[in-house]
């Protein structure tokens, strides 16, 4: 506790001389009194602080240079809205309905260009293909046809905003249209993607480009050179160091999320054998991935409000083992992965044996109707990925299932519910 209200103490000295200010206003039939602000390091939130509604407002002040991807995130109505910092102050407002966002105003310069460019960037991907296609039915010299023409050129067009004022738009935007564009000049290489971790000033970690680039860094090698890609990359980088680590991290998390789980193993060692000082992304990722390895006790996990139970936590279930499953209603290998576990249940609960269902759903309704048919614990915070149970048990991708023991140690990680039912011999 000590350490936090240092913290708190600090972020408090800073913000009386703050570097610039965010400002989001709403509606006053918006009912939200929290809201807080994260920056972004790699593909993961960092919290900055907290902020109270004041006038149908909330005003942060941010202490420091800070260029990139910011979000601020309204907890108790699982809303948030993302903008971009150039360390020039923001002004957004929000337009609601319902408590949700239906539309968001970007009233400072820097975003309202951003937003731009970025709703032509996607006509441009999207809309621009399919208009090629159709033109090929109409002739030129028709109305339509000529109205496709001069649509085809407005869109082929390119952007001659100057964006020079804007370092990151200007980064963000050039390294996109570079790396990741449907439509790229040429190919890059490997040892360009490379060159482009090692040189790159610290707009990258603050950009969301890490994980994407990361990912077509490794299919544009091939899966019979992940191994050389990746230790190429991070000799490079010396995976020492900050960047290195931050990198190291992410490519944790890829091999968790595609289930290479061959390589997350060798990366996740090389990361627990590092004697340098650990960075606190890095060790996100270490503490999140020991939570859940196999023989350590599943953390507690409070229920927020549970259906068909009276425990008040997952450590208060008596079972003989239980079966933890993460999911979601709009996930669609929930959908048929979960009736399944419906089918076997009678079979499940004759054993002693306890099913929790923990939901990643935002939308209530979608979530209520769903647990109808499930007679199992279910519980969920209703906050999608923001909840609380995707870091403390590293949950890429839903269903996630745990098979734990009567004293809530981790004995299998099956991949699917057939491995469910095989593990707890259930035919």
């Amino acid at each position: 506790m000590k350490k936090i209200f240092l913290l708190s103490g600090m972020l408090f000295a800073f913000s009386l001389h703050a570097q610039f200010s965010i400002n989001i206003q709403t509606p006053a039939e918006f009912k939200e009194k929290d809201a807080i602000l994260y920056t972004l390091n790699g593909s993961k939130d960092i919290i900055v602080s907290k902020e109270q509604n004041k006038n149908n407002s909330w005003v942060f002040k941010y202490p420091k240079n800070y260029s990139g991807m910011m979000k601020v995130y309204f907890p108790n109505t699982n809303n948030s809205v993302s903008f971009i910092s150039e360390n020039k102050n923001v002004s957004i407002k929000l337009e609601t309905e319902n408590n949700k966002i239906k539309n968001v105003i970007y009233q400072d310069e820097a975003n309202e260009l951003m937003n731009s460019i970025q709703e032509s960037s996607q006509k441009k991907e999207m809309i621009l293909p399919a208009l090629a296609q159709i033109k090929e039915y109409y002739k030129d010299n028709t109305v339509f046809g000529k109205a496709l023409v001069t649509e085809i050129a407005n869109l082929s067009g390119s952007n001659t905003t100057d964006v020079s004022k804007y370092p990151f738009i200007s980064y963000y935007n050039t390294n996109y249209a570079k790396f990741l564009s449907n439509n790229p000049a040429k190919k890059v290489s490997q040892e360009e993607v490379i060159d482009f971790f090692d040189k790159s000033n610290d707009m990258l970690e603050s950009s969301s480009l890490i994980r994407p680039i990361l990912v077509a860094f490794l299919n544009n090698g091939g899966n019979a050179n992940v191994e050389q890609s990746v230790d190429k990359l991070l000799t490079k980088l010396k995976v020492e160091t900050p960047r290195g680590q931050t990198v190291l991290s992410e490519l944790i998390d890829i091999f968790d999320v595609y289930e290479m789980n061959d390589f997350k193993s060798k990366y996740l060692t090389l990361a627990k054998n590092l004697k340098c000082t650990i960075t606190d992304r890095l060790a996100s990722t270490l503490k999140s991935n020991a939570n859940v390895e196999i023989g350590a006790t599943f953390p507690n996990y409070k229920f927020q409000s549970a259906v068909n139970t009276t425990a008040q936590s997952i450590a208060d279930v008596k079972a003989d083992k239980k079966i933890v499953v993460f999911w979601s209603s709009t996930c669609s290998h929930c959908e048929t992965e979960l009736p399944k576990l419906l089918e076997k249940y009678n079979d499940i609960k004759s054993k002693n044996i306890q099913v929790i269902g923990l939901s990643l759903d935002s939308d209530k309704d979608a979530y209520n109707n769903k647990i109808k048919v499930f007679p199992w614990i279910n519980d969920s915070e209703l906050r999608g990925w923001n909840s609380s149970y995707a870091d403390t048990y590293n949950i890429h991708a839903t269903p996630s299932y745990f098979i734990l023991d009567a004293n809530n140690k981790i004995i299998s990680k099956p991949n699917h519910v057939g491995d469910v039912l095989n593990y707890l011999n259930i035919k």
